[in-house]
């Protein structure tokens, strides 16, 4: 088992195309992504917003602790610029680091 860093994005459908390119960019290459996505929300005036939409994503990445960085300094922006979130946290994979590497 080893510590890995878990990328939870939900955005437009509309960025999806950019958000996976600043992934990759990032040295993230796999994702799975779920379309379709609703939800409630926070907007920053802590008014709740539903958010019952059919184009939203929900990208799921994994990435190494030491690539989590460059991951938020790419993703950031894109957020920030066309709405988003992402959650970043620690989770441990369970197969060993050689058989990561081989994929």
């Amino acid at each position: 088992m080893h510590l890995v860093k878990k990328i939870e994005i939900i955005a437009n459908s509309f960025e999806l195309g950019k958000i996976l390119e600043s992934l990759d960019k990032s040295g993230v290459y796999g994702h799975a992504v779920m379309r379709n996505v609703a939800g409630k929300g926070l907007l920053e005036s802590g008014e709740g917003i539903d958010i019952t939409m059919l184009d939203n994503v929900y990208i799921l990445a994994f990435c190494m602790p030491e690539h989590v960085k460059t991951v938020a300094e790419n993703v950031r922006p894109l957020l920030n610029k066309f709405g988003g979130t992402c959650y970043i946290s620690d989770v441990m994979e369970i197969r060993s680091i050689k058989c990561v590497a081989s994929l």
